[in-house]
């Protein structure tokens, strides 16, 4: 697979303060990257650098290959964390504006503005002014924006911050429309982890401005492989799986709780246990979400 977008072992400090420690991240063109961490771990940080909005300490950042240069970081798409948008301009000449910026014609821009609004299912809001729309609203605009100049790249952060389940809905189509269509490579921040895992190719974890885990859903659930074991109990069965050596809680779920089992645990013998509390209503093996394998790259 070509490559994209590659940041190479980027380092960043405030004073004091490392933001980024080596940070190494490639997305490659035509796949979607999840940038994760809580908050701090460096992530904006080292998005801004991507963008040349800031500038690294040590490192490099690359496109297809090459430095990248002012030419080609005109033809990034960026949606940042916080809203970039002027607020007393309308919606479409706000769009036409930034397009032009990117180097696009008046007539391209104007046409192309259309097409994104009508895509987002946005274009009766053509003709309001930004600072009257509602956050979920504004946040459309935001990612039309990213798309009016047609980017070789989308670096978004937070792109789904104060959406509703329709606006998610079409943001999700429409990346995956540019990565279908177009190859683009996107990568975003988001603490929406089961957003992250429904759509990206890959993930990307951070924590302390140093990568602490990167690959496919798959490969980082292989790379922390346990057994997992949900079981649903009637009655009042708090606690009952204390007493067998080698179970433990791993998580607590609506109507009975996620175990996790040593090797050579015998799953029988925690189903025999779970009968003799109450009606087991329902007892399988689990995988590992993207919010519990994060959960335990934190916390290690």
């Amino acid at each position: 697979m070509p490559p994209g977008l590659e940041l190479i072992d980027l380092r960043r400090r405030f004073g004091d303060v490392v933001a980024l420690d080596g940070v190494s991240l490639r997305v490659d063109e035509g796949t979607v990257v999840g940038f994760v961490g809580p908050n701090g771990a460096g992530k904006t940080t080292a998005m801004r650098i991507a963008l040349g909005v800031l500038a690294a300490d040590a490192g490099e950042v690359r496109w297809r290959g090459r430095p990248v240069d002012g030419p080609a970081r005109r033809r990034f798409g960026y949606i940042p964390e916080e809203r970039g948008l002027y607020p007393k301009m309308r919606v479409l000449d706000q769009l036409v504006y930034l397009a032009r910026l990117h180097g696009v014609g008046r007539a391209a821009a104007q046409a192309r503005g259309q097409e994104i609004l009508d895509a987002l299912g946005f274009a009766d809001r053509a003709r309001d002014r930004v600072e009257n729309l509602s956050l979920g609203n504004q946040q459309r605009v935001q990612l039309a924006a990213a798309l009016v100049h047609q980017p070789d790249v989308l670096v978004l952060d937070e792109p789904f911050s104060g959406l509703d389940p329709v606006g998610t809905d079409v943001l999700v189509e429409m990346l995956d429309r540019e990565r279908r269509e177009r190859g683009v490579p996107i990568v975003f921040s988001s603490h929406q982890l089961e957003l992250v895992e429904r759509i990206c190719d890959r993930v990307a974890m951070i924590l302390d401005g140093r990568i602490v885990a990167d690959g496919t859903i798959d490969e980082l659930r292989a790379s922390r492989e346990r057994q997992l074991l949900r079981v649903e109990v009637s009655g009042d069965a708090d606690g009952w799986f204390e007493s067998i050596p080698g179970v433990r809680l791993a998580e607590s779920v609506p109507d009975g709780v996620v175990l996790e089992l040593e090797d050579g645990t015998d799953h029988q013998r925690v189903l025999d246990l779970a009968r003799s509390v109450g009606e087991v209503r329902h007892f399988s093996m689990v995988r590992p979400t993207l919010s519990q394998l994060f959960r335990e790259v934190v916390s290690s």
